[in-house]
């Protein structure tokens, strides 16, 4: 009767125990469903979430700047036709004389874009209107002094003052850009057309004593000639690199890095470092 009863007690037992255990298993499972981070948690955080980024888009933005213009004998040609058929030019070569440097400024400005995104997947390609106004450019005077007895026989003592000034106040663009998106972020690069509005002053000043080689008498002389041209449009090229990055909603955080090479008369290179906002519609 003993061993009847302690098999009859441990066979209920088990039964309690593997009907909690189901009863257990089936609460879990029923609250398991409730937890968004247990509910397809394995293949819900696998899954890639692709930030929209085709449309219409415009912003502001400001940036610094480095202008590096090539000003080497960006006068000869002034002084060329500044002293034409004379012998101080003949005998003297001041057309080849070694005048002016490339130099490097800083500046800095503001503008704005608009655009407009194609996406495929993770693919973003686009077209851009890009602009920004400010101080870009500089200047540069340099003089040599020599003498030297000329053709006619009389002694030169000639001072060659050269000047020549950049100053670009406007610098637009027509890009094209091509993106990947990666969640919120969008790396890309862009390559155009640059357009530009720029002052640019040339000017050359030659003077000096000529001592006439029979009188002994010196005559002093000044001349000059300046070559401006204000509110000139440039062209050239532009390139880059930069990163979108989608704050909210349709507001993005811009950075980027601009080349663009302009062809005027003084070969004229802006790099540019630029932030910006912008709205995705």
């Amino acid at each position: 009767m003993i061993n009847a009863k302690s098999e009859f007690d441990w066979s209920v037992a088990m039964r309690q125990f593997l009907l909690a255990a189901v009863m257990f298993g089936a609460v879990s499972t029923a609250h398991a469903a409730d937890l968004p981070f247990l509910r397809g948690g394995f293949s819900d955080g696998l899954t890639k979430t692709t930030t929209n980024w085709q449309g219409f888009y415009a912003g502001a933005q400001g940036g610094l700047g480095t202008t590096d213009m090539d000003f080497t004998n960006t006068t000869s040609t002034l002084v060329q036709r500044l002293l034409f058929n004379t012998a101080i030019l003949s005998d003297g070569g001041l057309a080849t004389w070694p005048m002016n440097t490339p130099t490097s400024v800083h500046g800095n400005g503001y503008g704005a874009f608009a655009g407009y995104n194609w996406q495929w997947d993770d693919v973003v390609v686009g077209l851009e209107l890009n602009y920004m106004h400010g101080k870009f450019g500089g200047s540069q005077t340099v003089e040599q002094t020599r003498n030297f007895t000329d053709g006619t026989g009389a002694q030169d003592f000639v001072t060659y003052q050269s000047t020549a000034k950049v100053n670009l106040t406007d610098l637009g663009s027509l890009r094209a850009r091509a993106g990947y998106a990666m969640g919120v972020f969008l790396p890309y690069a862009f390559g155009g057309v640059a357009l530009g509005q720029a002052d640019i002053v040339r000017t050359a000043r030659v003077f000096g004593t000529q001592i006439d080689p029979t009188t002994k008498q010196a005559f002093p002389f000044d001349v000059q000639a300046t070559d401006a041209q204000n509110s000139k449009y440039v062209n050239g090229y532009v390139g880059g690199l930069g990163m979108d990055v989608m704050l909210m909603a349709c507001l993005f955080l811009r950075a980027e890095w601009e080349f663009a090479h302009y062809t005027p008369v003084i070969p004229t290179t802006v790099n540019t470092v630029r932030v910006g906002l912008g709205y995705k519609f």
